[in-house]
């Protein structure tokens, strides 16, 4: 087995100045790991803290191929962690080494698009605005912008993706494309995994020559507080719990200087079934849709909780479809026994509620959960029923079957905000409907069409996010390049001699960038 040392990451070296020790569980067992982990003292987040501060000035002036180079490095070493590797990250979560093997290509791909971003430049949106000395009835003087990075980021990893959304995950890859060095939480579920990710970080910052505290992890309980509200960290990424996610807005919100909290915590990802799909293709519909709610044990966060159909036979045809396919599924570990708890909490409160049937799924019992089906009347959503609209994380979803167009449109109008919706339907179905669109733009950050919301494309125009409480703030998504946006500031410079512009902005344009030069996008130097 490789070596874990289990210290924290703080600077460049590793530390163990506290004396409690962490263990890390066989999510499959539930027995410990033979690896130790040494809680972080408050005094190891604040050194980590500071180092991270320390390194922002020279790392964020860093050339943007350097940074790029950084993160193309990050990715080199992620794609050398081989098997054994492999089988500790599926030791921690259950998961698949297919899974974790696909997650790994994400996560050194994703870091290889932040490179791209870096070397195209765009991010920088550089504006120009000329001096018009002759303006009437008062001149112009020059006036240029560019975006800086803000400053520390503090990230802290998902439970459901230990590595596409964890240690090198999007937010830390963002972080970093964007200038800012990183402190990063390890979650609790696999310290393991993270330990050697983070590795692997430090190996590339030594490769390429990065300053000493780019990269900081610390490990245990009760250290995120510290981190949110450490004055040198001037933003927050996180994906987990709505609990977790408002606690951390709050902490951030109270602090002497408030500071922005990108959270990604809780979505159902309403699945909407038109009519004319469910009387040609319902059977298939209920096929692929039970694939959707069972992938990865239910533990995406685009995972569809509900699914809405207008009353007919064909649709109830699908529930029993549905309902059939869920009854085969064979139980599936999930990622700690935390996650079960409150998977099989939430099957309770859903067959509690005196508006909600249960209609398919074996019997929950022992340490594996159980796919299940249940329909709620449409009057809970048109009233927006805090029940149904809370996410049960896991391979359960909830179906509404609404009475006509008017209750399909109050049902949607009662959701909160969500990460995405889908639309399945024939083309005279999508045409018939095309009311929704808008409706649905108000309320997800992505809008699918015959397609299943589980797997998110890492691309220049994904947006994972959406309004609150599928996240803390709906102008970000933390999938894809504009991800970057969360972690960079704009900054003005006006009357500026060229010799002190950054080169972005320099009217010879050494780094050949697009810009907006007058109200015009411009690629060439300024005469």
């Amino acid at each position: 087995m490789p070596e874990i040392l289990g210290h924290n990451f703080i600077a460049g070296e590793r530390s163990a100045a506290g004396t409690q020790r962490l263990e890390s569980l066989d999510a499959t067992t539930g027995q410990a790991l033979p690896y130790t982990f040494i809680q972080a003292t408050e005094a190891e987040v604040d050194q980590a803290a500071r180092a991270a501060a320390a390194a922002f000035a020279e790392f964020r002036q860093l050339p943007a191929t350097r940074r790029a180079e950084f993160l193309e490095t990050i990715a080199e070493e992620l794609d050398q962690l081989g098997d054994d590797f492999v089988a500790i990250v599926c030791r921690e979560t259950a998961l698949p080494a297919a899974r974790i093997q696909g997650e790994r290509g994400r996560t050194s791909g994703q870091m290889r698009l932040f490179a791209q971003v870096l070397r195209r430049g765009d991010f920088l949106g550089a504006r120009i605005d000329l001096a018009q000395p002759q303006r009437q009835p008062l001149p112009r003087v020059d006036i240029r912008q560019m975006r800086i990075g803000v400053g520390p980021v503090a990230v802290f990893g998902a439970s459901n993706f230990p590595l596409a959304f964890s240690t090198a995950g999007g937010d830390t890859a963002a972080a970093l494309a964007a200038g800012c060095p990183v402190v990063f939480k390890a979650h609790s579920g696999h310290m393991a995994t993270a330990d050697m990710v983070g590795c692997a970080i430090l190996r590339a910052a030594e490769r390429t020559g990065m300053p000493k505290g780019v990269f900081n992890m610390v490990f245990g309980g009760g250290v995120g507080q510290w981190l949110v509200k450490h004055p040198a960290i001037q933003a927050v990424g996180f994906t987990g719990s709505l609990k977790g996610g408002d606690a951390l807005c709050r902490m951030a919100a109270e602090r002497a200087q408030p500071i922005p909290v990108f959270a990604e915590m809780s979505s159902i990802n309403p699945v909407i079934i038109l009519p004319g799909a469910l009387a040609k293709r319902g059977e298939a519909i209920a096929h692929e849709l039970a694939g959707s709610v069972c992938l990865g044990a239910g533990q995406f966060c685009t995972n569809p909780g509900l699914v809405i159909g207008l009353r007919s036979a064909h649709y109830s045809q699908l529930l029993a479809d549905l309902g059939r396919h869920l009854d085969q599924q064979a139980g599936q570990t999930l990622l700690n026994a935390g996650g079960l708890h409150s998977y099989v909490n939430g099957l309770a409160h859903l067959s509690a509620h005196a508006g909600i049937e249960h209609l398919a799924g074996q019997p929950q019992a022992g340490n594996q959960a159980r796919a299940q089906l249940f329909k709620a009347d449409a009057r809970l959503l048109v009233d927006a029923d805090p029940l149904l609209q809370e996410e049960v994380f896991g391979p359960a979803t909830v179906a509404v079957e609404v009475q006509d167009d008017a209750q399909l449109r109050a049902a949607l109008l009662g959701l909160r905000g969500q990460l995405t919706a889908t639309l399945i339907g024939e083309p005279e179905d999508l045409e018939a409907y095309a009311w929704l669109v808008p409706l649905l733009e108000e309320k997800v950050g992505r809008i699918l069409v015959n397609g299943y919301p589980t797997g998110v494309e890492v691309c220049d125009a994904m947006v994972h996010g959406g309004p609150y409480p599928a996240t803390s703030d709906a102008r970000g998504t933390s999938v894809g390049t504009l991800a970057i946006d969360r972690f960079l500031r704009p900054v003005c410079y006006q009357n500026y001699p060229q010799s002190l512009l950054p080169e972005a902005l320099r009217d010879d344009n050494p780094l050949g960038l697009r810009r907006l030069v007058n109200g015009q996008w411009s690629e060439d130097a300024i005469a």
